[in-house]
């Protein structure tokens, strides 16, 4: 057994439920989705990233592409949720939106990751 992948592994599906966690739920309603578990989302997926920078495969960069994706997208939700809590200091159903839908953004591209991580999974012989 490889104790890095299986590692690995265990972070990037471990981002992608914290992701759909987030996301789920009603698109308006800002309350239902935890600001938390935004935030446990974003550090595990820089944690997934940065184990994903040392493999250089063709695959391994397709990997570290999709990772990037996810962070700059939750990143970006979690600044707008941020900016707009301590500028306007109200945030309204419009920016809700805007909030999960970078953050279901992310969740496409961890989507991505994971299907790819089990395709290359499954090429490795023994």
């Amino acid at each position: 057994m490889y104790s890095e992948k299986v590692i690995s592994g265990f972070f990037i599906i471990l981002a992608l439920t914290l992701n759909f966690g987030f996301v789920y739920g009603d698109l308006h309603n800002l309350e239902l989705h935890s600001k938390y578990e935004l935030m446990a989302a974003i550090v595990v997926n820089l944690i997934a990233t940065t184990m994903k920078l040392g493999d250089k495969t063709q695959m391994g960069s397709v990997l570290l592409a999709t990772s990037f994706v996810a962070d700059i997208q939750l990143i970006a939700s979690a600044l707008v949720w941020g900016g707009s809590a301590i500028f306007i200091s109200e945030i309204t159903p419009a920016v809700g939106a805007t909030i999960i839908s970078l953050a279901a953004g992310a969740l496409v591209a961890n989507i991505v990751s994971v299907f790819l991580f089990i395709g290359e999974t499954l090429m490795l012989r023994r």
